[in-house]
């Protein structure tokens, strides 16, 4: 990880002075190895200068080799450091599922809501009939039995069938305001429907289903016949109903001379022309 590190700039300084001290006064060979340093003098006449030489020479290898250590223990302490960090494990999460806000807390099994629970199929019922089914609460989910003990398996009983097949007071569907109530044929939209929370079956419990219109706008019926036998001439009831144009034709034809007026009261009273929006009368 580390690199050996070279001789440090004052050693090489001392190095290149010894160098050049030798080749002024006397004739010097120097070898510098890693175990060591060798010195051959050729001239026994300056040993005085020799012994400086040497010096220079031992002052810089000492500060290299110190250096080096140097390096090394701080290369080993870091390594050590790393090594030895301490491992924090990710605190574990507390949250609870969604499902446990659904769930009665210490309440019957029998009458959990079908989210707080798991059942087997139980492949031998039939279509129609009543069945047992066996199930376990989920996790975090807490019931009792009859005795008000608590229990985690038990069983439930229902009607074999699958929820998109229930009775339409079992399940809640989304309406559509886009669709005409008032047509021939009656028109239907695509509805997306939800079981019940105290209702169990079988099958996915959110399903589709098509479904005749049958919003409503706040339009009555009975206020809407009353215009039209009373004001009908001056086009009151298709006003109301949101049918301006026909209201002022209505109004201008004095109600098509009666005859327009007798034919908006018959067809308002079989509830054959409605809101201009298509809802359905309240």
């Amino acid at each position: 990880m580390f690199e050996q590190p070279t001789i440090p700039k004052l050693g090489k300084w001392i190095f290149i002075i010894t160098v050049f001290l030798s080749s002024l006064h006397f004739p010097l060979v120097i070898s510098y190895q890693d175990v060591g340093i060798e010195l051959f003098l050729k001239n026994s006449f300056l040993k005085k200068y020799h012994l400086l030489q040497f010096f220079f020479l031992i002052a810089g290898s000492l500060m290299t080799t110190k250096h080096s250590q140097t390096q090394s223990t701080l290369a080993k302490s870091l390594t050590s450091t790393s090594t030895n960090t301490p491992y924090f494990k990710a605190a574990e999460t507390t949250e609870m599922p969604s499902y446990v806000t659904k769930c009665p807390s210490n309440g019957l099994c029998s009458r959990l809501p079908p989210d707080c629970m798991t059942c087997n199929t139980n492949f031998s019922c039939i279509y129609g009939k009543p069945a047992t089914f066996d199930c376990k609460v989920k996790p975090h989910v807490h019931c009792v039995d009859q005795n008000n003990n608590e229990q985690e398996n038990f069983t439930i009983n229902m009607t074999c069938q699958f929820c998109w097949q229930l009775a339409t007071t079992d399940y809640v569907c989304t309406n559509s305001t886009n669709c005409m109530t008032v047509s021939c044929p009656r028109q239907r939209y695509n509805a997306t429907c939800t079981v019940r929370d105290h209702i169990h079956c079988l099958g996915n419990r959110v399903f589709p289903k098509m479904l005749y219109c049958n919003w409503t706008g706040g339009y009555k019926w009975s206020t809407a016949l009353a215009l039209s036998i009373t004001l009908g001439g001056f086009g009151a009831d298709r006003f109301y109903l949101g049918q301006w144009r026909e209201g002022l034709g209505k109004l201008f034809s004095f109600g098509g001379l009666g005859i327009w007026t007798l034919i908006d009261v018959l067809l308002i009273g079989v509830g054959y022309v409605g809101p201009a929006d298509g809802s359905l009368y309240i």
